[in-house]
């Protein structure tokens, strides 16, 4: 368990159930940081707003760690610039996973990876960096997640099923054994995918069909 105390970027929905999480397994909160432009002046559930991403540059890279307090509802973009532009400043981020999630130790979970209530990750599973596995998702046994994914509340994935970077896999959807899905992709809520699906495709339904997505 990393110890440095860490600092929460965001304040919305997914930032306050992160921050359940860390108040729960009594972890040192040194406070949020809130977007450029936000009222910096309130707290949230007791931690301090310290101020926004520039004021988390006054901190030393080696005095904390931080935590990914960007959700998404399509496109992980956003999350994953943020992400990035603090790596490049030298800064680590913290895995925060749940204590009712179910995780095989024989999963592999990468920097910054957060794993929420509920959630089952089987063997041989590898999670990339930055992803977020949530609310009652379910990951069976050898899936690869990549990069800056977040798999959504109720999400199933079967055996073997690869997600590609940066993808957003919807809430309640369902993806078959030994399913590719490509890079930047979006399925949609409660969708059912039995074939790979291309880079930047958005996929609706049941069965998931879809289109190419705008750049």
């Amino acid at each position: 368990m990393e110890e440095k105390p860490v600092i929460l970027l965001g304040a919305g929905g997914h930032a306050k159930v992160l921050l359940d999480i860390l108040l729960e397994q009594n972890v040192e909160i040194l406070g949020i940081a809130e977007k450029e432009g936000a009222d910096c002046s309130s707290d949230l559930y007791g931690v301090p707003v310290i101020g926004n991403d520039s004021d988390v540059l006054g901190y030393s890279p080696d005095a904390i760690a931080l935590v990914n307090g960007i959700g998404s509802i399509a496109s992980t973009a956003l999350r994953q610039r943020i992400y990035e532009k603090f790596k490049r400043q030298g800064y680590h981020f913290r895995q925060v996973i749940h204590p009712r999630a179910i995780v095989s130790r024989r999963a592999e979970f990468c920097e910054g990876v957060q794993v929420m209530a509920g959630a089952v990750v089987n063997v041989g599973t590898h999670v990339g960096e930055n992803s977020i596995v949530n609310t009652n998702a379910s990951i069976d046994h050898d899936c690869i997640i990549s990069a800056h994914v977040h798999i959504a509340p109720g999400v199933t994935l079967s055996g073997g099923v690869t997600v590609g970077v940066g993808s957003h896999i919807g809430t309640g959807a369902t993806i078959v054994q030994n399913v590719y899905i490509g890079k930047e992709v979006v399925v949609g809520a409660g969708a059912v995918v039995l074939k790979d699906i291309g880079a930047k495709e958005m996929v609706f339904g049941v069965p998931a069909k879809g289109r190419n997505r705008c750049n």
